[in-house]
């Protein structure tokens, strides 16, 4: 099974049919809406290991599921437009090559009729339907997925595993959700994988229990959400901030005595043409020091201004109002700070004091060679005294400077570093980090580093890691038991974050802050309003899955989310790398881009960086932002307001 490219299994936009070439009309629909599973078969050993769907009446399954699903193939095969279009030259070469094809018509004939791993095709066939717009069927195709090859996996370009099934499962519960009209939903439906948390997939095991599609008409009574309880069970914080457990084991925040969602945002609005790679930006503190117009106000915060017809001018009735206030007006009620690099005190206490701010405070703990001594290319190593002591004093000054001011939600030790690789693996950069090859060691750090901050915040504020998604959550749960919350850098799709609350809940039981989500705003052969549509539609949908999550509802363990990012950088596409790793990089970009020789950080470079579940399988580093920097001629200050941002404050409107 090839899998270069599955983790663009994600993707799939719900529209409007036209929206994605030739429009698909079935041959065969199948003689059943919901098919009952149970006519054509058993059940056995449901919630073990051991789960086995035996098909029994294999004819009368067919004509239930109807074309495309297993196990029909036959009616793919008789259906004149699939005829007709092999017949065509565009039909030509490998099924991979349509993942991200907007013609769903083609997709699905060609995934339908693939010669595959019959777990990864019925995903692919089903994902050319819910491309379609022919959303019922695409639901049947998941779940049927989920009843026969629930164990299918494949792997994610970063090399990590990616499971089929447990995905499918979010798919149907977001499309049903967002199309009500179809009047089914999927119930008591669960996959856990135990040993899921390394690369290695030999040794996991899968708990099945498929559930069932209902509809709404068959439910003895309609779901509930689950009682919030009132009951205090567990508290950290002794300040205006404090983490709170329920008896029925959900989790909160609460600020000033009240609940707080963290409605976040990474914020870094810095100047086009200024680069850390060339040591001109720091990009983590620039901006809240910047004045370019040397008038003595601040920058991006304070007179940032929205070109409302974007014709890259500043018009009559456009004036300066600045980003924290447009941020504040969306709804914004956080702002992630990565690493204490002697930020502009005075700067933050006015984001809180006049618009309501407060800040997750992090160190890199050693990603980056951020604060460890160690050298790029080597990587900070979690068993060096020197370099851990080095990094024991970083976060120690962190705290020590922060401890008194009543903006920091909470601590967070580490951006992602479970990623981190030294060098040049492979075709990839590295990020001067050894963490991912000494995972037990950088986790018994990350717990030392937890016991600091509380020995020395006396308002016991709570500690968070931040995580790259769940790799070695289980070595994290047994290695650092310091750590209150569990923070997440997770890109999985429109559909939300899968089974990240449930995986967190059975591994750690801690509370989940998704430290990092987003969308890349482009795509290379969509308009701009598409793809700009498409971005808002993602980022929607990694909301509500957060808040149904909160507690009460869900897992209840969801205490919110970090948007990644207020506003586009410009010099995220690597021009300027070291000169070790030039040649490598430019030789990987030229197989994929012929923009790489003219990449600069003056300029917004629409190339693709890595695969990711964006818009069309790849991340766009230098469009994640919710807004654009136009074309770059009045920045730090001018704001093209995307779709997102009003999707947002229309989310964020309850929370007032």
């Amino acid at each position: 099974m090839r899998i270069e490219l599955i983790l663009a299994a994600f993707l799939g936009l719900v529209a409007l049919r036209p929206a994605y070439g030739a429009e698909l009309e079935l041959y065969d629909e199948g003689t059943e809406r919901v098919v009952d599973y149970t006519k054509y078969g058993t059940f056995e050993n449901v919630g073990t290991e051991k789960y086995n769907y035996r098909i029994k009446d294999a004819e009368n399954l067919k004509k239930a599921v109807g074309e495309g699903i297993f196990p029909n193939r036959e009616s793919v095969l008789k259906d004149p437009a699939y005829d007709k279009i092999k017949k065509s030259r565009k039909f030509g070469g490998s099924h991979w090559n349509y993942v991200n094809n907007d013609d769903a018509a083609l997709s699905f004939y060609k995934w339908a009729t693939a010669n595959e791993e019959p777990g990864a095709k019925l995903y692919y066939t089903a994902l050319a339907l819910e491309k379609s717009g022919l959303i019922g069927h695409a639901v049947k195709a998941y779940y049927a997925l989920i009843v026969h090859f629930p164990k299918s996996t494949g792997r994610t370009y970063w090399e990590t595993p990616w499971y089929m099934a447990p995905v499918a499962i979010s798919k149907i519960k977001y499309l049903t959700a967002n199309h009500p009209e179809l009047g089914i939903e999927l119930e008591d439906s669960s996959i856990i994988v135990k040993n899921s948390y390394d690369s290695d997939t030999k040794n996991d095991v899968f708990i099945v229990s498929p559930g069932r599609l209902v509809t709404r008409n068959d439910h003895a009574k309609a779901k509930k959400k689950r009682e919030k309880s009132t009951k205090v069970v567990k508290t950290a914080g002794k300040g205006n901030v404090r983490l709170v457990r329920f008896s029925n084991g959900d989790w909160q925040l609460e600020v000033d005595g009240k609940p707080y969602f963290v409605r976040g945002m990474a914020y870094s609005p810095n100047k086009v043409g200024l680069s850390p790679d060339r040591g001109t930006l720091n990009a983590s503190r620039d901006w809240m020091f910047a004045d370019f117009n040397k008038n003595g106000v601040i920058d991006a915060p304070y007179e940032a201004w929205v070109d409302k017809n974007r014709n890259n001018r500043q018009n009559k009735g456009e004036e300066n109002v600045g980003d924290f206030h447009l941020m504040k007006d969306m709804g914004v009620n956080t702002l992630r700070l990565y690493h204490h690099f002697d930020f502009n005190k005075k700067l933050l206490m006015e984001g809180y004091k006049n618009y309501g701010f407060m800040y997750l405070m992090g160190d890199f703990i050693g990603m980056y060679a951020t604060a460890s001594g160690a050298d790029w290319f080597t990587g900070t190593d979690y068993t060096n005294p020197v370099q851990i002591k080095k990094m024991l004093e970083s976060v120690k000054r962190m705290v020590e400077e922060y401890r008194n001011e009543p903006y920091i939600l909470m601590w967070v030790l580490g951006n992602e570093n479970n990623y981190g690789a030294p060098g040049v693996p492979g075709s990839e950069a590295g990020n001067g980090c050894r963490a991912r090859l000494q995972p037990e060691a950088y986790y018994s750090f990350v717990n030392r580093a937890a016991k600091l901050v509380k020995s020395l915040d006396p308002k016991k504020r709570p500690v968070a890691i931040c995580n790259g998604d769940i790799l070695y959550l289980d070595i994290c749960a047994e290695n650092a038991p310091e750590i209150d919350i569990f923070g997440v850098n997770s890109y999985r799709g429109k559909e939300g974050f899968g089974s990240l609350w449930q995986d967190v809940k059975n591994v750690y039981d801690k509370p989940v802050v998704v430290t990092e989500y987003g969308c890349s705003a482009y795509h290379p052969s969509w308009p701009r309003k598409k793809y700009e549509a498409a971005q808002a539609e993602y980022i929607k949908g990694n909301w509500m899955d957060i808040e149904n999550n909160f507690a009460g509802s869900g897992f209840g363990n969801a205490l919110g989310g970090m948007l990644f990012e207020w506003t586009d950088e410009w010099w995220k596409a690597n021009a300027d790398l070291p000169e070790r790793i030039q040649k490598q990089h430019r030789e990987w970009y030229a197989k994929r881009c012929s923009q790489y020789k003219d990449l600069q950080p003056d300029k917004q470079d629409a190339v693709p960086q890595f695969g990711a579940p964006f818009l069309d399988g790849w991340s766009y580093e230098e469009w994640l932002g919710i807004t654009s920097q136009g074309n770059g001629k009045h920045s730090p200050f001018m704001r093209q307001l995307r779709p997102a941002c009003f999707e947002l404050k229309k989310l964020w409107e309850k929370y007032r």
